[in-house]
């Protein structure tokens, strides 16, 4: 395979795939179920073409039979399109994998699109999916059937139509909603005039994209950027006029794996499961040679340097995702004190001291010092994203930590940032003030942990904190970060129960649902909004349906004061029981005991899922070392 870093379509981000990958792929039956997800999940993580990816599917879907307890988080997702999806399913399930997600796959008939949204016991509906993708191509959408310079404007009736048919699905039992905006043309009637007259190809398609972002504005709905896709891989490139003619294949079958890792991507980030921490190399990673060697003087990232230019690029883009939230550490094979000099010193370096969360520089192997860094910010290790130039480096940290996201990296650095971007590491279904403020908030938590280890115990480090929690009902203003918390908090989770802005939305005004979103500043900053608790008042006993906080405020006595908080609206309620449920998964054994903690007693069920209760007349009111406010 060419893995030329310009051939998007051939996923150069990820490492080719196993020189016996056929055989791997067809000895998996063989092997106990445990082995086989993880060599299945293996597989599915390098860059597979089509052949490859429907190979490793038939043998997933296989597995999904015989060992049905994978591990992996669930998402069901419906298909609605125009088009023949034969050869895009198994690639998507396959990719899928590569994103951490069992996905199972729903999709219309062929021509069937709004008979499956409007019919309740349609297969699409019927399944009750997570999510339906309106994956429509331009050539079967209700336009005009060729150019006619005299002919209505049909573009908002196409998608008063579409949204028709979304409003269908959603009435129907789907979850949410994925919309493809659409490919623009390659070729044109008009050449450069073409975007200019009315009821061409590339002026409906420029229209139909711009009325989609307008109607999806302060919606819920996800946008899969297709249009945007197809032009990063060359219009004339993914469009393929025979395979819509003989076939309705909507695309290139070359573009099927990357249109599949596009889409795995944004579900994976629907679950949240983007990654949060971006963890850098120096030497010809961040600038160009190795400053033991060169000293400060002779590492190359000056403006001017065509060499110095590419990882003046690389910083850039890590300054650049720093500013939307994604952390930055250090893990280098270095001096310590050598290479944060340069981070201190140097008239060229644009990165600097104050945008480092953790700085690690030692002769340890670095899969140690990954996990270092994942404990230092107390983020999981299948949070960190590590660039390094050694294919060495890289091959240790896939091997020790599969977890961990490690791109290939061309050998033309010029390419670096090109090869990162291209990845989708950091998918982004949001961006809100907290996330603005992330990164500043994790390394104020790193701080806060240095503090603590100055405290002989943990209430007098807790008291020095200075903490306040803000409390307050769910409203229009915590909304967006209230869905993002719900959708990406994994370990500190009850029940990991999803909910999307809509359904947010109404229990904001919804008289049987008592909700509760937390704030958390000290004397270090504001850790943003981190906890939320949505209750049903039930006739025998307010119901904890959600309870989830995020991992950055563990041990800080939190979980106890938003207890002494609904403790006390029950009461003024007159209600007498708490009502908690817990689902253990993969990731939240770290509540296992929450409720047990509080002073409730199990009602039901076992350590994978089981029924709590607490008499409101037993509590006894807790001191805690913090105030707190309510609104």
């Amino acid at each position: 395979m060419d893995h030329s870093p310009w051939s998007f379509e051939q996923l150069p981000w990820l490492p080719l795939p196993s020189a016996d990958f056929a055989r791997l792929s067809d000895a998996l039956p063989q092997l106990p179920c445990p082995e086989r997800i993880r060599t299945v999940c293996t597989l599915a993580g390098s860059a597979l073409n089509t052949d490859q990816s429907i190979r490793l599917a038939r043998r997933w879907r296989k597995a999904r039979i015989e060992c049905p307890r994978t591990g992996l988080p669930t998402f069901r997702l419906a298909i609605a399109s125009n088009a023949t999806l034969g050869l895009i399913l198994p690639c998507i399930e396959v990719s899928a994998l590569r994103h951490g997600l069992h996905l199972e796959v729903i999709a219309t008939d062929f021509g069937q699109t709004m008979q499956a949204a409007l019919d309740v016991n349609s297969s699409v509906n019927a399944a009750r999916p997570d999510a339906i993708l309106m994956a429509m191509d331009h050539r079967g959408l209700p336009f005009l059937p060729g150019f006619d310079p005299e002919a209505t404007d049909s573009v908002c009736e196409t998608l008063d139509h579409l949204e028709r048919m979304r409003d269908g699905f959603l009435r129907n039992g789907c979850q949410a909603v994925i919309w493809q905006n659409l490919a623009p043309t390659p070729e044109g009637l008009f050449g450069s005039l073409e975007p200019m007259i009315p009821n061409t190809w590339r002026w409906r398609i420029e229209r139909f994209n711009q009325g989609l972002i307008e109607r999806l504005q302060g919606s819920s709905d996800r946008l899969l950027d297709v249009a945007g896709l197809a032009m990063a891989v060359g219009l004339h490139r993914w469009h393929d006029a025979r395979g819509w003619q003989q076939a309705r294949l909507p695309f290139s079958t070359a573009c099927v794996p990357l249109y599949a890792d596009h889409l795995s991507r944004l579900l994976a980030a629907m679950r949240g499961r983007s990654r949060k921490c971006l963890v850098l190399d120096l030497d010809n990673t961040l600038w160009g040679g190795v400053i033991g060697d060169d000293g400060m003087t002779g590492i190359r990232m000056a403006e001017g340097d065509p060499v110095g230019e590419a990882y003046r690029a690389m910083q850039r883009l890590a300054l650049d995702l720093r500013a939307r939230g994604i952390l930055l550490a250090i893990c280098s094979k270095n001096d310590a004190e050598i290479a944060s000099r340069a981070f201190r010193e140097h008239p060229e370096m644009i990165l600097r001291p104050e945008h480092i969360a953790v700085f690690i520089a030692n002769w340890e192997d670095k899969a140690s010092n990954l996990r270092r860094i994942a404990e230092r910010l107390n983020i999981g290790i299948d949070s960190l994203v590590f660039v390094d130039d050694n294919p060495v480096e890289r091959a240790q940290v896939r091997s020790a930590l599969p977890e961990v996201a490690v791109p290939e990296l061309p050998e033309d650095p010029a390419l670096y940032v090109t090869t990162l971007l291209a990845g989708g590491y950091f998918e982004a279904i949001g961006f809100t003030s907290e996330d603005r403020q992330r990164a500043d908030q994790y390394q104020a938590n790193a701080t806060r942990e240095e503090s603590r280890a100055e405290h002989a115990d943990l209430d007098g480090f807790l008291q020095s904190l200075e903490m306040r929690l803000l409390m307050q009902p769910f409203d229009a203003l915590g909304r967006a970060r209230i869905v993002q918390l719900v959708n990406k908090t994994n370990q500190f989770n009850l029940t990991t129960q999803r909910y999307d802005a809509r359904e947010i939305e109404r229990m904001e005004q919804d008289p049987s649902k008592w909700t509760l979103q937390v704030r958390l500043l000290d004397r270090f900053g504001d850790n943003g909004m981190i906890s939320v608790v949505i209750i049903d008042k039930r006739a025998d006993g307010w119901m904890i349906e959600a309870w989830l906080m995020s991992c950055r405020v563990i041990s800080r006595r939190v979980e106890e004061a938003v207890f002494e908080r609904i403790v006390a609206a029950a009461r003024q309620a007159g209600v007498e029981v708490l009502l908690g449920s817990y689902v253990a998964t993969e990731r939240n054994g770290l509540v296992r005991e929450h409720y047990r903690k509080l002073g409730f007693e199990r009602l039901s069920g076992d350590d994978a899922a089981s029924i709590w209760r607490f008499r409101v007349a037993d509590h006894v009111t807790r001191s805690l070392p913090m105030i707190i406010e309510e609104n």
